[in-house]
């Protein structure tokens, strides 16, 4: 017994650790995603560029999976995602520095002696996406029903499926476009039909809901 405890020991002693991930070097490579997606991962102010800073890691890595790989097109990702510009430990260390991002949604208050840069950049990392208009009530009940389970009853997200709360409205109305014709694939199958069910307005509820749970709201 004692020798087989033992050779237990030695095997998982010998076995190699799995790599942290390094923070340091994911800022570093976010220095080339920052031309499209902002120094702290903002996006863009239209939503051009989908905001990355505060999204989930797991979501992050996968996606930057699918564009190297081509199962998720999108031409302009490709040359950053390619194997020997990118490697698995590459997007591992961007995907933990980006989910590790703060962006407070109220403006930040300040004290006397803070210098200009102080201010500039606190100010950078605010983002509050404008309310959209829709139906807030009829929004929820439908998010409630048909993807909290997946993106959370906060819009955070769970594993891979991405935080929704705080991006931008427009980003995520093109994605749900791409979805419903096809160009996209969904995470899950069967939400796709969930969006092909839903009515425009619907829709336009939904994302009216989550500008207004952006700030921890009901």
């Amino acid at each position: 017994m004692m020798k087989t405890l033992l050779l237990c020991v030695f095997l998982m002693l010998a076995m190699p650790l799995a790599s942290a991930q390094n923070l340091e070097k994911g800022k570093d490579i976010n220095a080339t995603c920052a031309g499209c997606h902002g120094e702290f991962g903002q996006g863009g102010k239209k939503g051009e560029y989908p905001r990355i800073g505060g999204q989930r890691a797991a979501h992050i890595a996968d996606q930057l999976k699918a564009f190297r790989a081509r199962t998720r097109l999108n031409l302009p990702m490709f040359p950053y995602t390619q194997e020997r510009e990118m490697s698995d430990q590459d997007v591992e260390d961007v995907s933990a520095y980006l989910a590790s991002i703060e962006l407070p949604t109220e403006w930040p208050e300040f004290k006397p002696d803070d210098d200009a840069l102080t201010r500039l950049t606190a100010m950078e990392k605010v983002m509050i996406i404008p309310r959209a208009p829709g139906d807030i009530d009829n929004g929820g009940k439908i998010y409630k029903k048909e993807c909290f389970a997946c993106h959370g009853k906060d819009g955070m997200g769970r594993g891979k499926f991405p935080r929704l709360v705080g991006q931008y409205t427009s980003y995520l109305m093109k994605q749900i476009s791409s979805f419903l014709k096809g160009e996209r694939s969904h995470d899950e199958v069967e939400m796709r039909g969930i969006l092909n069910e839903l009515k425009a307005q619907d829709l336009q509820d939904i994302l009216a809901y989550l500008t207004l749970i952006q700030t921890g709201q009901p």
